[in-house]
């Protein structure tokens, strides 16, 4: 069986930047085992699963080890591909996934997701945990589907060098790491071993609670913020009540077709 595949990378405006996802629209769905297969093959933090047509697709995301919940950068990569190629001219793309119903709206040259807030709660008892894990205590810990370390200065979260080891035995899916930045609202990183991705380039599901969190601390709803990884991606967000608006560039990297077993 051939099925078609694009590399696009998200929260980008260039090649070799943000972070790369691939996508691999389906005419029906496939076993678990081949989806999963496909992922660990394409060894990327994301690959897409899409089946559909006329603007509503289920979406499925799968690291090289498993499946998750919520994925930023791919759903992007995922509205690019709808947006170019299986669609061309529409703008708006609406995706049903195990997070509930997830839009994405052209907006000039950005793509802008509607995806759910995820306040994160006070988890200060975790912040010596967290301190191990990354190599710096931060100044506070919170905790929502990630753990989050926030740090004081945008210096202390691009010298972390983390104990990946570490990281991978929290029982969390990831670790974020924030803090105020000098030329943006926020910065952070994130990291998730566990999940096959040791460090992630550009997070869009971490979003979900850094932007509540920001928007709460700095008494503004809308966000600019950098992901401060080595490839490095910028979002535009805006939190809208129990919402939030991540929003990016995307440009395609790669394009073919794939054999799988079937």
């Amino acid at each position: 069986m051939k099925l078609r595949l694009y590399q696009v990378d998200a929260f980008a405006s260039r090649v070799f930047a943000g972070n790369p996802a691939a996508v691999v629209p389906l005419d029906a769905w496939l076993d678990d085992a081949t989806l999963q297969g496909i992922a660990t093959e394409n060894n990327l933090s994301e690959t897409a699963f899409l089946f559909g047509g006329n603007g509503a697709y289920d979406i499925r995301w799968m690291t090289p080890v498993a499946e998750v919940d919520l994925c930023g950068h791919a759903t992007l990569a995922s509205a690019w591909v709808v947006f170019h190629e299986l669609e061309p001219g529409r703008t708006e793309v609406a995706f049903r996934s195990k997070s509930g119903p997830l839009g994405v709206v052209a907006k000039g040259d950005r793509l802008a997701l509607d995806f759910p807030s995820r306040p994160p709660e006070p988890a200060d008892a975790r912040a010596a945990e967290l301190g191990d894990a990354l190599g710096r205590t931060p100044a506070s810990a919170l905790s929502s589907r990630d753990l989050m370390a926030v740090f004081e200065r945008e210096e202390d979260v691009s010298a972390l060098a983390p104990d990946m080891q570490k990281v991978a035995g929290v029982e969390v899916l990831g670790m974020i790491a924030t803090a105020p930045g000098s030329d943006c609202d926020f910065v952070s990183r994130f990291f998730a071993p566990g999940m096959g991705i040791p460090e992630d380039p550009v997070t869009g599901s971490a979003h979900c609670t850094l932007v509540p969190y920001w928007a709460e601390r700095l008494g503004k709803t809308t966000l600019h913020a950098r992901q401060i990884s080595a490839r490095g991606g910028e979002l535009f967000c805006e939190l809208r009540g129990d919402r939030v608006e991540i929003a990016g560039h995307a440009v395609k990297y790669l394009e073919g077709t794939i054999a799988v077993p079937g």
